[in-house]
């Protein structure tokens, strides 16, 4: 979105409106179709999958993430990522990180299509809107913003052509990320009580809590307040290799071994920017674990650290 000018603006009001959204449990709206969302104005602003392909291989890594996943692999784990992302990014990062395309699930972008559904008309439509929406500001404008756009994106859009194909865009969050895991468990023939997953913010509640309950190992990674109430386990760290030594201990005794060895270092305490390991299941305060996450969450994740 920062692609355009003022891009970044729109999407923190989008991504507000998103979470209003989840929040009040809207009939068949899950977490994360914020990308559905945003599909008109990346076309008002002629943003192709070029483009989101070129900033994938502009972007970085979470620290430890590249280390991580070789010993994953070469230790005979089988890897996943199951992701809100457009499938131009999500492929391009998931290849560099040696994660095979069919254990990939993400988002489609059909750049294409969405260019020839779009009329004179619904450009006229859309330029009101993205300028009505610069005029709004998240969490001061929660009213405005759920009643303008409740109007735009459910009554407005849906009549036009460039709305058909959109209609049709289900980014891969909520339930659709925990349907997902489904899929991979059974195309693995691996019940849920074998799986770690890790995630960190709205989109992923629903497959950590699956995870959880099942008797997996849920972690929550420089998560927010969304996701971490479902997880089995937290870290908060710059460095995503942090999680190797529990990784270890969970192919050797599971659940129960990383209890133990989360705990002590609980008790033990971390200082500085790495390793701060929480045991949150069964957990009722949490607030200074989230304070510690939103800390080092805006550390790692800059700007999109901010989003909900």
């Amino acid at each position: 979105m920062k692609l355009f000018p003022d891009g970044d603006r729109v999407f923190e009001v989008i991504s507000r409106y998103d979470d209003l959204l989840t929040l009040e449990e809207r009939d068949g709206y899950e977490p994360g179709d914020a990308l559905a969302l945003i599909l008109p104005f990346l076309m008002l602003n002629s943003i192709s999958e070029n483009d989101i392909t070129r900033l994938a291989g502009e972007s970085n890594f979470t620290g430890g993430a590249e280390k991580l996943l070789s010993w994953l692999q070469w230790s005979g784990w089988k890897t996943f990522c199951i992701t809100t992302t457009y499938e131009q990014y999500a492929l391009h990062i998931t290849n560099k990180l040696g994660i095979f395309a069919h254990n990939v699930a993400c988002t489609p972008f059909p750049g294409g299509r969405l260019k020839q559904a779009l009329s004179r008309e619904d450009l006229a439509l859309l330029k009101q809107t993205e300028a009505d929406i610069l005029t709004m500001q998240p969490g001061t404008d929660d009213d405005r913003i759920k009643q303008s756009l409740d109007r735009f994106f459910w009554e407005e859009l849906p009549a036009t052509g460039l709305g058909e194909v959109i209609r049709e865009v289900k980014p891969v969050g909520g339930r659709r990320k925990l349907d997902a895991l489904g899929r991979f468990a059974d195309k693995y023939d691996q019940p849920l009580s074998n799986w770690v997953v890790v995630g960190d913010s709205i989109t992923d509640f629903r497959m950590l809590e699956a995870v959880d309950e099942a008797g997996g190992l849920a972690i929550a990674f420089n998560a927010n307040q969304y996701a971490l109430p479902y997880a089995t386990m937290g870290l908060a760290s710059t460095n995503i290799s942090d999680l190797d030594e529990v990784l270890k201990v969970w192919q050797k005794g599971q659940r129960k071994g990383v209890e133990k060895l989360v705990r002590g270092k609980e008790k033990a305490g971390s200082a500085g920017d790495r390793g701060h390991l929480n045991w949150l299941s069964g957990r009722k305060d949490l607030a200074d674990i989230i304070e510690l996450h939103q800390k080092l969450r805006r550390l790692v994740r800059e700007e999109a650290g901010k989003l909900g």
